[in-house]
Formats: C-alpha cells, sequence, structure tokens
C-alpha cells in the first residue's frame, strides 16, 4: 500500500479533493474520460461523412470549430492540459498496441518541434484556404487522417512520438499550459531524493519479473524529480500511478512562471537554448492573430488587393502572402528590433537571436489571450448550438428521443460577450508584461527597465491588434448568426 506523502501547505492539490481526487487516481481513470470522447468523435466522422452538408446542421462542424476549441481554451486556462488526459487517438492507439507493439526509436534528427511547428501552421493556412468550418465532409477526413496518423506513428515508433513530436494539437495545449494554474509535480523533492525505483518514469514492475511493466511510467522521457512545468505534460497521470511513494500530485503553482525562469528541464533542457520551442511560441502568438483576422471584414479587402497586385486568382498564393507576413515577417521585424534596443540601450550581454528567443516566451500569455478572446467570442455566442444540432442528427436515424430540433437555441448576445474578450485580452496583455519583466530583470539587473520596455511596447503592439480586431465586424462561423458589429 502507498504511503501519503505530505503537500506544502501553501499549495492547493487536486489529488486531495475529496471524490474527485480518488476519482483521478484510480487506475482507469484516463479510460473512463476518453471513452465519452471517442464515442463523440466516431458521432461526428459519422455525421461529417453521411449528415447535411450545411455546417450549422452538422455535429462535425458545429463540435469542432464552436464548442472544442471554446472549451478547450477555457479548461487551459481554468485547471491545465485535460484535454490531452480525455484524448481519444490515444485510446484507440493504446488498443492498437495490444496487438501490434512499435519497434523503433524516433529518429534523433527529429526529436524537436519542428514537424509539429510547420504541421500547426500548416493547419491554420487549410483550415482558410478549404474553409473547413462549413465543410463537415473535410472536417471529418481531417478527425480520421488524426487517428490514422496516430496509428501510423505510433504503431512504428515507441514511446508517446506522436504527442511529444508530431501533433499540433499537443503543441498548442503544451505552450497554453504554460499559462495554467495547475502543474503535475512532486509534492515533496526530499521522497524523491531517496527513491531507488525510480518508478515515475521507468514504470512499476513485477517484483518476480523486472521485464513485465503493470504500469508505465511517462512516455514522454518526464522525469518527475527534475520535471519544471507543463511543457510536454499531457496530465496522462502515468506518473502519479507509477510512483509508489503517493509523491506525485496536481498542485497549484503561478500561471506563467515557468515563463520566468530558464532551469534544465526534464526531457527538454534549457528553453534559451530551444529555438524549436521559441518558433513553437512565436506561431502560437502569431497564429492567433493571423487566425482572427481571417475571419473579419478587413482580410477581403486586402485579399482582392494583394490577388489584384500578384495578377493571380487563386486564394491560395494570396493566403501563403498574408500567412508569411503575420508568421514571419512581422515576429522577425518586431523581436529583432526589440532585441537589438535591448542590446544596445539596456546593454544586455545576449546576442541578437539568443535575446529574441529569450524574450518569445513573454509573448505567450498575450497570444493566449488572444486565442481565448477569439475561441471565447464563438463558444459563448453559439453555447446551445449543439442541442438543435443533436436533435436533427437523432431525428434523422429515426430515434427523436429529444424531440424536434429549436434552432433558435444560440448563445449569449455579442454585447454581452464582447465585454469578455476584452477582458482576456487584458488579462494576456498582464501576464506577458509581467514575464518580460521578469525576464528583463535576469537580463539586465542594474537597469532592467530599459530592457523592458521594448518588449513592453512588442505587447502592446500586439495589444493593440487583437483589440482592433476583435472590434471588426466577424464572421460566425459554424453557425446560423449573420455577421454583426
Amino acid at each position: 500500500m502507498k504511503s501519503r506523502a505530505s503537500v506544502p501547505n501553501s499549495q492547493f492539490d487536486l489529488l486531495l479533493v475529496p471524490g474527485l481526487g480518488r476519482l483521478l487516481q484510480w487506475r482507469h481513470a484516463r479510460s473512463l474520460l476518453q471513452i465519452p470522447v471517442l464515442i463523440v468523435s466516431v458521432a461526428m466522422i459519422v455525421h461529417g461523412l453521411f449528415g447535411p452538408t450545411l455546417a450549422p446542421k452538422n455535429l462535425a462542424t458545429t463540435l469542432t470549430w464552436v464548442h472544442f476549441r471554446g472549451a478547450l481554451v477555457l479548461v487551459l486556462l481554468a485547471a491545465g492540459n485535460f484535454f490531452c488526459l480525455a484524448c481519444p487517438f490515444m485510446l484507440v492507439r493504446n488498443a492498437a498496441r495490444r496487438l501490434f507493439q512499435p519497434r523503433l526509436n524516433w529518429p534523433r534528427a527529429l526529436r524537436n518541434k519542428w514537424i509539429s511547428v510547420a504541421l500547426f501552421a500548416l493547419i491554420l493556412f487549410t483550415y482558410e484556404l478549404f474553409d473547413l468550418w462549413a465543410s463537415p465532409l473535410w472536417t471529418a477526413v481531417l478527425i480520421v487522417a488524426y487517428f490514422l496518423a496516430v496509428l501510423v506513428v505510433d504503431g512504428f515508433f515507441k514511446h508517446a512520438s506522436f504527442c511529444k513530436f508530431v501533433c499540433p494539437i499537443g503543441q498548442f495545449n503544451f505552450i497554453a499550459s504554460t499559462v495554467s494554474p495547475l502543474e503535475i509535480k512532486v509534492r515533496r523533492q526530499s521522497v524523491c531524493n531517496v527513491c531507488a525505483t525510480k518508478d515515475c518514469i521507468r514504470g512499476r514492475r513485477e517484483a518476480a519479473s523486472p521485464f513485465v511493466v503493470t504500469q508505465r511510467g511517462c512516455e514522454l522521457a518526464l522525469f518527475q524529480p527534475h520535471k519544471v512545468g507543463n511543457m510536454d505534460c499531457t496530465f496522462c497521470l502515468d506518473c502519479i500511478h507509477a510512483c509508489p511513494h503517493d509523491n506525485v500530485g496536481i498542485l497549484s503553482r503561478v500561471p506563467a512562471s515557468e515563463l520566468m525562469t530558464d532551469p534544465r528541464r526534464s526531457g527538454i533542457g534549457f528553453f534559451s537554448r530551444r529555438k524549436d520551442i521559441g518558433a513553437l511560441a512565436l506561431v502560437f502568438t502569431f497564429g492567433a492573430l493571423v487566425n482572427a483576422f481571417g475571419m473579419v471584414s478587413p482580410v477581403y479587402a486586402l485579399e482582392a488587393w494583394i490577388g489584384t497586385r500578384l495578377n493571380v486568382h487563386s486564394e491560395a498564393p494570396v493566403l501563403a502572402v498574408i500567412f508569411g507576413f503575420f508568421l514571419l515577417v512581422e515576429p522577425v521585424v518586431l523581436l529583432g528590433v526589440a532585441a537589438w534596443i535591448t542590446r544596445t540601450w539596456a546593454g544586455s550581454k545576449r546576442a541578437i537571436v539568443p535575446l529574441a528567443l529569450r524574450y518569445s516566451y513573454g509573448l505567450v500569455p498575450i497570444g493566449f489571450g488572444v486565442w481565448l478572446a477569439h475561441y471565447g467570442f464563438h463558444f459563448l455566442t453559439g453555447l446551445f448550438t449543439f442541442i438543435p444540432v443533436t436533435q436533427s442528427a437523432l431525428a434523422r436515424i429515426d430515434w427523436p428521443i429529444l424531440g424536434e430540433p429549436n434552432w433558435s437555441l444560440t448563445g449569449l448576445p455579442r454585447n454581452l460577450a464582447q465585454p469578455v474578450e476584452l477582458g482576456f485580452l487584458l488579462l494576456g496583455l498582464a501576464g506577458s508584461l509581467l514575464v518580460t519583466y521578469h525576464l528583463a530583470e535576469g537580463d539586465v539587473h542594474e537597469r532592467p527597465y530599459r530592457a523592458f520596455t521594448p518588449w513592453a511596447a512588442v505587447c502592446l503592439i500586439l495589444f493593440a491588434s487583437a483589440v482592433w480586431l476583435m472590434l471588426q465586424p466577424m464572421e460566425m462561423r459554424g453557425t446560423f448568426m449573420n455577421m454583426g458589429g
């Protein structure tokens, strides 16, 4: 029987909450959460392939582009990466691994985020190019492709290679969860110091047969005693189940605190040396702006102007120019100028590229604020739209147990949702200013305000851009609501 390790009085531990903590510590807790999500995913695929072609009447588009994205960012803000915990793709993968065991290790040259960063940007691009929010068929195909990609990658490669190195949704969750208030970590470091088995990463094994694993450890190579923050943590709870001393909890922490320091992190190394994670932070931040920009009225005038200048009639090259500006030109210019000012005016000893890399993590909170404002707006204004869609889907299979579809159900009025948008943006701005000031203090001890000023200006530029975007008429994609002011 495991002995319970005490928790520092200053920290809240989700596992000590009566009822909920006991449920999460149950060995099959993850499967319990994954099964209903898998059932909903299958329903979305079937309805997307064979249901109505009108997006607002289809489960695939409504649940994916209105409800899933909004719920995802709100859960990340309130708690942490619990959507990876409930990931249905891993349930299917684990079932497949009972039949086929992977034999290969992920190639050393690809043990980074570059593939997933490229896929993240590609999904944002294809979302706009193919109007995925308006296509139940292609949304269903995307979900099926995701399942197949998981099975192929993790069918050949050991551990959680897809989660750590490929999955763009996972990378979004990882970088967003750096500002979450909860973290899976050890309760008492002293307990780990005397632990001889290291089960949290090796897994628990049978005493009579040490090659037989009864509970796997962390598949993402995060050794709990040296783990810092939420990067790469899927909240799978394997380390919690594997620890023989009950010394791993889901503890509270200051949101974004892991962005302010640069210790060596298990499975990750130093943030300041990870250009791939820095690129992920920038695509996450500036991708939030380009994703929102694609839904406001001025984008059409810009696309027409670019098309005329390039003398092209296809949307792909026009979108490529817009994405190139938002994801390459704008970050390079803003961060390059800010890094140059920090080096010349504040006297930082770092070179331009390391400076830009280190401070790029300070932009994550404002980027998350933009995602929250954007996805939260659609989630709140379309909060109840899943009800008539579900009613309609059941009626189509002659099982109208929920009655006739009530298509008048929508969500909050836009005039109530917009103040929430602004609140999310202000929260993100405050977080970025706080993080960048801490980074400035660590970079230039004597004159931190000089190092802080150019990066505060970058944060304010992003904030002002986001506010302007949110005040534009925005398409109510995936719903029957028209555009509004």
